[in-house]
Order: structure tokens, then C-alpha cells, then sequence
């Protein structure tokens, strides 16, 4: 550090008295000078500061010394969090106040970097690669958990998928299984029905005769025209040579024989459950009332008696004794018979 030397001063007369506008007694006489290049030259080499006493320089130090650090310290922190690798500055050492104003050494620069200030130790580790290659780093690292989480919802989605699927391939196949099972069931209690119902009429075939052979079935049941009264046909008509042979069709007690207007000759068995089974337009009668008659015995013979347009048996069928006949050829087959 230099500085310039005083000016010389000017040779002065004391003066006791001072006054306005005029001369003092202590001043003077003045002359004139003219400053050299020799006396503004500056004094090279070393020099002396004075010491100042009162801490004017230590406080003035101290508060540098903050400064420097803070203003250090946010530029590691800045250079950190921007990514930068922190940059080394010099600055002499301050060990204390007399180092500053020492007699006899000039203070000497110091090569060690405050920078690093604030800049803690992964800071530093990862300073060497770069901020930026932390920051990447991180990032990947997030993209990969990210990613792993996606292929591992969509792994769970796919197993959730087909086991639902399985399930409803099981359940349809359940189903399925339980239908034919259901079909077989049936179809199986359908045919241990008519195999039972078979055996049933089979055993009333052995009970229950036909009224008469060598037929040919001429008038159904409720068939509509003009031949009968009511308008349709109370019976079912067995066409066959007048004399053949007319039998019981089940045991059972002759209740009435003999002529009956337009049925002509006419038969009334009636079976143990109430039954009436009429026989018409017969040629001849065979049994008389209250006779007792079993299956297959002779009761008649084919005629065209009555209101009759040839040679037939008319056999009707009344419930319980009702005047309203039924169906003669279901109620026949319902006990077994085929006609």
C-alpha cells in the first residue's frame, strides 16, 4: 500500500493579533511555492500505519469477515442447487487484528477456498459427476419405480382378468354339467314312468277285454252330423258282421238288457267303481239283470237295431253313473287295451 508525502509547508511569521481583512501577528510573512516533480512523488517502499486504538479496525474486520462467509456460503448453496460445480475463491487469511498492522510483514494471500462453505458432504460426492447427473439420476430412478408399478397393476389386472375368466368358464361348465345332469335325471325318471305306467296297463290288459274282434272303427267320440239328434256322436262305433260276438269288458253286474228306442237293443254293465258301459243296436241279448258277468264273457251280438245304418256295435261309457258319456276309446286305452 502507498501513499503520498505531505506537502511541505510554507515558512510563517507568528502573530499575536488576528483581524478581518488584514494580517495576523502569529501568520506570515508568507511565500510563495511551487510544487516539483520531486516533492509529489510518491514514497515508494515500505511503510509504517499507525496503530489505531478503540477496535475501529477490528470491528471494521469483523464485520468483513461476516460478510465474506455469508456471501460465500450463498454462493456454495447457489452453485449447489444450480447444478455447478462450486468455484474456488482466495482470500487472505484474517487471524487477527495485529496481522493487519504489523511493522514488519505485508499480509499474504491465502489459497484456501471458502466456497465450500454450506456444501455438505453428499453435495460434495456427488459434486464430481455433477448435480445435474444427480438430478437424472433421481429422476430414472422415479421412472423406473414408476414404471415398475405400471407393469405390476397391469400384471395384477391380467391375473384378476383371467381368474376371472377361469371362474366364469368353471361356473358356465358347472352349469352346463348340472343341466345334462338335470336332462339325464329326467329323461331318466321319464322313462321309469312309462316303463311303470307299461307295466300298469299291462297288468289291467290282463283285466279288461275288448267288446268285441274282427272290428273296424266307423264313428269317434263328439263327431259332428246329422245321424244323431244331439248333433254329434256319444260314443265310438266297432263296424263288424252282424252275430259277432259282443263281450265284458270287465267284471261286473248286468243293470239293465232290452230295448231302448233309438239304441235299439241296448246293455247296461256296471263295474265296481260305478262305471256304465252301454251296449248298442245289438242283434241279440245274451244276459239279463243282476247277472254277474267277468271279463271276456259273452253278453250279446252285432246288430243294426235302433236308429242304425248298419251292422255295428255303439258302445258308450258314462262316469259314475253320469247321463254326460266320456271319450270310450281313452277310457280303453287307459286300461291297457289297444284299439
Amino acid at each position: 500500500m502507498a501513499s503520498n508525502p505531505p506537502a511541505p509547508e510554507a515558512p510563517f511569521k507568528p502573530s499575536d493579533t488576528f483581524a478581518y481583512g488584514g494580517g495576523r501577528a502569529d501568520e506570515g510573512p508568507f511565500e510563495e511555492w511551487n510544487p516539483t516533480a520531486e516533492s509529489v512523488r510518491p514514497v515508494r517502499g515500505r511503510h509504517r500505519v499507525a496503530k489505531q486504538r478503540g477496535g475501529g479496525l477490528a470491528r471494521s474486520s469483523t464485520v468483513l469477515g461476516v460478510g465474506v462467509i455469508a456471501a460465500v456460503g450463498a454462493g456454495g448453496m447457489a452453485s449447489a442447487q444450480t447444478g455447478k460445480p462450486p468455484v474456488s475463491i482466495s482470500m487472505p487469511d484474517l487471524p487477527n487484528v495485529g496481522s493487519l498492522i504489523s511493522d514488519e510483514e505485508t499480509p499474504q494471500g491465502s489459497a484456501t477456498p471458502l466456497s465450500t462453505l454450506g456444501v455438505t458432504a453428499a453435495d460434495t460426492e456427488q459434486g464430481t459427476a455433477g448435480a445435474g447427473e444427480a438430478l437424472r439420476t433421481r429422476i430414472m430412478a422415479q421412472v423406473e419405480q414408476q414404471q415398475a408399478q405400471a407393469e405390476s397393476k397391469a400384471e395384477a389386472e391380467a391375473v384378476a382378468a383371467a381368474e376371472k375368466q377361469a371362474a366364469e368358464a368353471a361356473a358356465k361348465a358347472e352349469k352346463e354339467a348340472k343341466a345334462k345332469a338335470e336332462a339325464a335325471k329326467e329323461k331318466a325318471e321319464e322313462e321309469a314312468r312309462k316303463k311303470a305306467e307299461a307295466e300298469r296297463l299291462a297288468e289291467l290288459a290282463k283285466q279288461y277285454a275288448l267288446p268285441t274282434s274282427s272290428y273296424t272303427i266307423t264313428s269317434t267320440f263328439g263327431q259332428a252330423g246329422a245321424y244323431w239328434s244331439s248333433g254329434q256322436h256319444t260314443g265310438l262305433d266297432f263296424a263288424a258282421p252282424t252275430g259277432t260276438l259282443i263281450k265284458a269288458v270287465h267284471t261286473g253286474t248286468i243293470t239293465s238288457a232290452g230295448w231302448d228306442g233309438s239304441y235299439g237293443y241296448k246293455t247296461v254293465l256296471t263295474l265296481d267303481d260305478g262305471t256304465e258301459i252301454w251296449y248298442a243296436h245289438q242283434s241279440s241279448i245274451s244276459v239279463s239283470v243282476g247277472q254277474k258277468v267277468n271279463t271276456g264273457d259273452v253278453i250279446g251280438r252285432v246288430g243294426s237295431t235302433g236308429n242304425s245304418t248298419g251292422a255295428h256295435l255303439h258302445l258308450e261309457v258314462h262316469s259314475g253313473g253320469s247321463s254326460a258319456g266320456i271319450d270310450p276309446m281313452a277310457w280303453l286305452r287307459g286300461k291297457g287295451l289297444t284299439v
